[in-house]
């Protein structure tokens, strides 16, 4: 006989697809739904059902947002001219928290990963092409903030080939952050110092 009913194993496969989410995890989650009142799931798929009609992603970034251009790239105190490259969104939350950065972001929606069929069509990598050749926004300098492992690496160094083309400082974060780390799980003295120690990247 099945452990749980169908209903609520099917909620558990569903939520162990989550990133990081294993078997034992995705069973708390349903078992703490079930404890819950019915407005408050009724809540929970509110949310999740207006999720497509409430969020966009910024034309300029691609960050993810409630409006058009998003708030930072809206933003007049941000400086216009440093774009930071990060994989994902959740990158741009890090390392806002720090409060070291005040330019502007662009988020490739994941990093190169041949065996997987990541390939650079596959990522934001034309559109931020373009920003960099967009002469009126008079780019100065692109961070390239990925974590520092097998993936991270690959696409830094595909970036740093196509942009030495262009006249602009090329930096990547440097002291903190140690090979095979995640900046999402960094504390925020490290990124700060990672931030604040970035060195450009040799040109070949």
């Amino acid at each position: 006989m099945p452990a749980y009913p169908q209903h609520i194993q099917s909620l558990i496969d569903y939520f162990a697809r989550f990133p990081g989410i294993g078997e034992k995890s995705a069973q708390r989650f349903v078992f703490f739904l079930l404890r819950q009142p019915a407005a408050e799931l009724m809540k929970l798929a509110k949310l999740i059902m207006n999720l497509p009609d409430a969020i966009t992603v910024c034309a300029q970034c691609h960050n993810y947002s409630d409006k058009a251009p998003c708030f930072l790239c809206a933003s007049q105190s941000r400086d216009q001219a440093t774009i930071c490259v990060v994989a994902a969104s959740h990158n741009v939350a890090s390392i806002e928290r720090t409060g070291e950065y005040r330019g502007t972001y662009h988020v490739l929606h994941g990093t190169l990963n041949i065996l997987e069929g990541v390939t650079p069509d596959k990522l934001k990598i034309r559109e931020l092409v373009l920003r960099v050749k967009d002469t009126q926004k008079k780019i100065r300098e692109v961070i390239l903030a990925f974590n520092p492992d097998l993936e991270g690496e690959s696409t830094m160094l595909y970036l740093s080939k196509i942009l030495k083309s262009y006249p602009i400082r090329v930096t990547r974060l440097a002291q903190g952050l140690p090979r095979g780390a995640d900046i999402e799980y960094a504390d925020d003295n490290t990124l700060s110092d990672a931030l604040r120690s970035r060195r450009e990247l040799q040109r070949e």
